[in-house]
């Protein structure tokens, strides 16, 4: 929240994204922070959001919001090949930015995206908004508890009905596909653990499944890591799956923790803990993922506050992707341009 005696966030917003209510709009309202203006490329679809919203005013383009000295951060829920280019604008325009995941559409712009964000002196956060709620920081706690003994396994799931055809998700020039979308989560997740398994994780296998009539989209994919301290995890996903699931497994030497659902745990806040001494299961809280994520973002604004994710985490995780689509026989997806003078 801003709290008292701080000043709230003014917050930008490109597009006018389903995802932005949820994910933006409505933790803001409750921490008090301001939506200042929204651009979109349908103006008229910009002005019905921002009166669902309670946005400020209505911009008519990315560029004259980027422009808007009243706007200091930025929030970027556009299609998957349009957060690198924006994300280097907003940041070329000295705004913080808050953008979904992934940063950029491959490893080299999102190490673009951390040199400008370098250079510009602003907050940068990539919206694994999950690792911000108290369902995964419970996870880990139980693990450098020791109850569950020691790492062997991680296991996680994410999946999704599939999406209309035309859907950006589909996309290869947005730079859609089941990985970009949901396996990143999951990845992200297995990479968290690195201070509990010896370092990060590498990748030693993947494999996945082509959307029909989109070639180069990946409708599923899985990948298997290996962890320096000998555990192994999974890392599963599928965007054309009967139901949704977003689930994951911490399993050690002596137990296993579970999440229901690790990304939107405000559906399903429950952490179920097996050992030899029984079973229990914790509730977190049903709090949003995003509200918390939105008040560390401001603490780190306002008041310095370190954030647990950085540019160099973006980068680290979008190595990963790409070494994933590779190893599935898929390319990494391709980077464009265009976003820069779209809207």
């Amino acid at each position: 929240m801003s709290g008292p005696g701080r000043e709230p966030l003014r917050i930008g917003i490109l597009g006018a994204a389903r995802i932005t209510g949820r994910a933006l709009a409505g933790p803001a309202r409750a921490g008090g922070h301001r939506l200042v203006a929204v651009a979109a490329r349908d103006r008229a679809r910009a002005a019905s959001f921002a009166a669902e919203h309670g946005v400020e005013r209505v911009l008519g383009s990315y560029a004259d919001l980027l422009a808007d000295p009243e706007v200091e951060v930025v929030y970027n829920p556009l299609p998957n090949g349009l957060h690198g280019p924006w994300n280097l604008a907003a940041l070329a325009a000295g705004k913080h930015v808050l953008t979904e995941k992934p940063s950029a559409s491959d490893a080299e712009e999102a190490a673009e995206v951390r040199r400008a964000a370098a250079k510009a002196g602003t907050v940068f956060l990539e919206g694994f908004h999950y690792l911000f709620h108290p369902v995964t920081r419970r996870l880990h706690e139980i693990l450098a508890s020791g109850e569950l003994g020691e790492l062997r396994r991680f296991e996680a799931l994410v999946t999704t009905p599939a999406p209309p055809d035309g859907d950006p998700r589909w996309s290869l020039p947005l730079a859609g596909g089941a990985l970009m979308d949901l396996g990143c989560y999951a990845l992200h997740a297995a990479r968290m653990l690195a201070p509990l398994a010896g370092g990060a994780p590498r990748l030693v296998s993947a494999r996945g499944g082509e959307r029909g009539g989109a070639p180069g989209v990946d409708e599923w994919l899985d990948a298997e890591l290996a962890f320096p301290g000998g555990a192994t995890a999974s890392a599963r996903c599928h965007m054309a799956y009967g139901e949704l699931e977003m689930s994951c497994r911490i399993i050690g030497s002596r137990g296993e923790a579970a999440a229901p659902n690790f990304v939107l745990p405000h559906r399903d806040d429950r952490v179920v803990v097996r050992t030899a001494d029984g079973e229990r299961t914790e509730r977190l809280g049903t709090r949003s993922s995003y509200a918390y994520q939105l008040d560390a973002f401001a603490a780190r604004v306002r008041d310095g506050v370190p954030l647990p994710l950085d540019a160099d985490d973006a980068v680290a995780t979008m190595t990963l992707i790409d070494d994933c689509y590779r190893a599935a026989g898929f390319a990494p997806r391709p980077r464009t341009d265009t976003g820069r003078t779209a809207g």
